[in-house]
Order: C-alpha cells, then structure tokens, then sequence
C-alpha cells in the first residue's frame, strides 16, 4: 500500500505534539500509537504489540540497550569509586576558568572517538563536575557534547559509524579507501567541531540561550536550572542533593578502565560491547584491589547505575516502535522521493545534504538512513559523473546533522541524561550553531557540486 503523504502524519503529531505540550515522552508514545493505527488499522492492538517485540528484538535496540546499561553501570562506578572526583582534581588543574574547561571538554570529546554513545555519557559524567565548578552553565557544556559525538565518529575510519557506513557502501563497490577520500568533504561535522571550538575559546560569540544562561550564571543563578528539565529530562544520572559525595581517588580509576575500553574494542573489530564488558571487569579489579568497594558494593552500584538508565531505555524503545511504523510506511522513500525527482548534477552534493539531514531530523533514522540512501545517491552521483567519496560524504554529513538537531535522537536524549539539560533546551541551546554549520556545510557542497560536475 501507498501511504504518501499520510506516512507524515506520526511525524507531524510528534513535532506539533512535543512544541505544544513540551512532554517527549508522553508525544513519542502516541505517535507510535498513531504510526500503528495507519499501519495496522482494525488490528492495531496485535500489531502494536508485535512492534513492541520487534522493537526488543532489533538486532540496533539491542545493542543500543546493552551500550546503555553497560555505560550506566560504569559512570555510576566511576562516581561511586572517586574516579571521577579524582579525574576532575586532576583537570581542574588545567581547567581554571570556563574557557579552559569547555576547551578541556572539547578535547575529551575528540579522545572518546570510538563510539558516539560512550563519547556523550563519559564526557558529559566526567566533566560536569569541573565545568560547574568553573561557572559554565549546563547549556553549554550540552552544546559542547552534542557537538562532538556523532561527528568525531563519522571523522575518523574506525568507529562504530565509519565500519556500519563501509559496510553499506561495500554492496556499490566502495570500500575503505573510498570513505578516506569522502573524510575532507564531510563539510558540516568538520565545521560543527570547529565551531564548537571556537565557541569555547570565545571567537565565536555565545548567542541565544546559551549567551542568557552565561549571564544567569553572572548574576549569581545556578549553572542548572531545575525547572526547565522537569517534566523534560528522561534520566539524571548525577547523584541527589542529598548524597555525600565519595572522596576522590586516583584519576587512574578512570583514565585506566576508558582505555581498556578503546584498546579491546579497537581490537575486536570496533565492538564496543566487548569493551564495555572489559572495562567493568577492569574496574573490579581495581577497585577491589584498591579497597575502594567490596563486590557486594560493586554489584550494588552497578546495578544503581542500570536502574537510572531504564526510563531513556524505555523511551527510545518507543522510538524505535515509531521508526518502524514510519519505515512501514515508507515516509523515508516518500521524502527522498519527492525531493530528488529533478536534480541537476551540480547540486547533488547540496541536495543529498538537505534531504538526508532533512529526514535525519524529522525520523530520528541515522543507521537505517545511510541503508536507505546511500543505494539512492551513489548510484545517482555515478550516472552523474560526480565522485560518489563527495556524495557519501554528504550522507554522512547530513546523518551527523540529524544525531546532534533531532530533539528525539538517542545521542541527544544521552546528552540530556549526562548533563541534566532537557532534550528542547538542548535543541534550543545549540540551534544558531548547528543551523549555521548546516548552513555553511550546504554552501560549500553546492561550490563543490559545481566544481565536480
């Protein structure tokens, strides 16, 4: 069945829903709810309840549950050992003032490369402390996570992401060497990263909300302000008010797991669920060694780690129920669909760009659109005598666009969960940054275009 411009419906309920009522959780349900009515029609219920299976059966969301679990249980380790109090007395050291601390953010966050998930939660626990320390309000430093993630990853071969896109690339006849040549096209995360930079050192002025929320922090207001995350915020995975705060111990109990971490994925062929699991026996050994915890306590607070994960897991499994209704219903073919019925050679670049990050941000589908698009376009550019490096580039552009811009993506409900700054206020936070880096990136694809062709 056709489903046209009905497949935008979920969509639409979503982002109208999520800008009225300011509820994500509550909008995302219920335009699953509706993605299954039209999918399903008299026998929703059966079929909602066969996406909710499907759901806890894709190969993604399983992954994706065990990297969340597993980065629960470690960050809450590292906060219960001191690790984390003994890696923010090192950094601190370096990090006096609010521009070293966003520059020292900025540098974690190029260093924790090898997964988009790891980079946002370990940057986001491992800093906060020090950028609040510093008077840097929690706008910011989501700004300055969000910005990195996705785009370190799509930047460097072998991530997550680069090995996923090469795989997909591979049934066109691209491989390893191609996705190098696409690395100086892939405008935006280039230009987002700088950017990010440039922001922290102050070349690049703050705007926005992010400038209001400095100037809160100058007039002695709170680095976070509570009441713009409730109701918003998924997860919190900082301690309560009421917790006393574990003495710092050696920044080792951190740096040491974070590397074991890279070196056992790196060698396991980029699975990070190995390194996850790795790293936690890393942190039993050391921590037992040590004294700093019993088993009986480790269990306990890895296990009080997991359990702060649970709502985003719960959340994003909605996401997941929605991007199959939408895949159901082909709203990702109809989009692209529309939008490339008449290209002319010079502006496939820049329209390969604006539609992919166009439907990153609308879907919330990054993997599953490099899938969809990459058959699409590289044929596309090769029909075109344009070097399809410059189109996967695009692709991958647009995807990383979408990962940080889209107010329900998975990396920006993690950004929430590690910096306590909701999902819209992040969105809000970083719009004059990301749509002017989108901006830029679209410019320059069209000058490339027309140099290509």
């Amino acid at each position: 069945m056709e489903y046209g411009i009905i497949s935008c419906i979920p969509i639409a309920v979503l982002i109208i829903g999520v800008l009225i009522t300011k509820r994500m959780p509550e909008m995302i349900i219920l335009s699953s709810i509706i993605g299954a009515v039209l999918v399903y029609k008299a026998k929703f219920f059966t079929g909602y309840v066969g996406l909710l299976y499907g759901a806890l059966a894709n190969e993604s969301y399983q992954f994706l549950l065990i990297l969340l679990l597993g980065f629960g249980g470690m960050i809450k380790l590292f906060e219960k050992s001191g690790a984390l109090q003994g890696f923010g007395k090192a950094i601190s050291k370096l990090a006096d003032g609010p521009k070293k601390s966003m520059v020292a953010t900025w540098i974690m966050g190029v260093l924790m490369f090898v997964d988009d998930y790891l980079n946002v939660l370990a940057v986001s626990s491992s800093m906060r402390g020090i950028t609040d320390k510093n008077g840097v309000p929690r706008e910011h430093l989501a700004y300055g996570v969000n910005s990195m993630g996705a785009c370190v990853c799509v930047l460097i071969p072998f991530t997550s992401w680069a090995t996923f896109a090469m795989g997909v690339m591979s049934d066109q006849g691209l491989g390893f060497s191609d996705y190098v040549r696409a690395l100086p096209y892939m405008f935006f995360p280039i230009i987002a990263i700088l950017v990010c930079l440039l922001v922290a050192v102050g070349v690049i002025p703050k705007v926005g909300l992010i400038k209001k929320a400095y100037q809160r922090v100058a007039d002695g207001g709170p680095v976070l302000v509570k009441e713009e995350t409730e109701g918003a915020s998924i997860v919190n995975m900082g301690s309560s008010d009421s917790e006393e705060e574990p003495e710092a111990t050696s920044a080792l109990n951190f740096f040491i797991p974070i590397i074991v971490l890279i070196v056992v994925m790196i060698i396991w062929d980029n699975n990070v669920v190995n390194g996850i699991m790795a790293a936690l026996v890393c942190q039993l050994i050391m921590y037992m060694a040590q004294k700093i915890m019993t088993l009986g306590e480790f269990l306990e607070n890895f296990f009080e780690g997991l359990q702060g994960m649970a709502p985003l897991a719960f959340i994003i499994m909605f996401a997941y129920i929605l991007g199959a209704t939408n895949d159901e219903m082909g709203f990702s073919t109809y989009i692209i669909g529309i939008l490339t019925k008449t290209i002319p050679a010079q502006l496939l670049p820049m329209i390969t760009f604006l539609v992919v990050a166009a439907v990153a941000f609308a879907a919330a589908s990054f993997w599953v659109l490099i899938v969809i698009t990459v058959p699409i376009f590289v044929p596309l550019a090769v029909s075109m005598g344009i070097d399809p490096a410059i189109v996967v580039a695009a692709i991958m552009s647009g995807v990383a666009f979408g990962s940080k811009f889209c107010f329900y993506s998975d990396a920006v409900f993690m950004t929430s969960a590690g910096t306590g700054v909701s999902n819209m206020t992040q969105i809000k936070a970083v719009a004059p940054y990301v749509l002017g880096s989108a901006a830029l990136a679209a410019i320059i694809f069209g000058v490339v275009g027309f140099i290509a062709a």
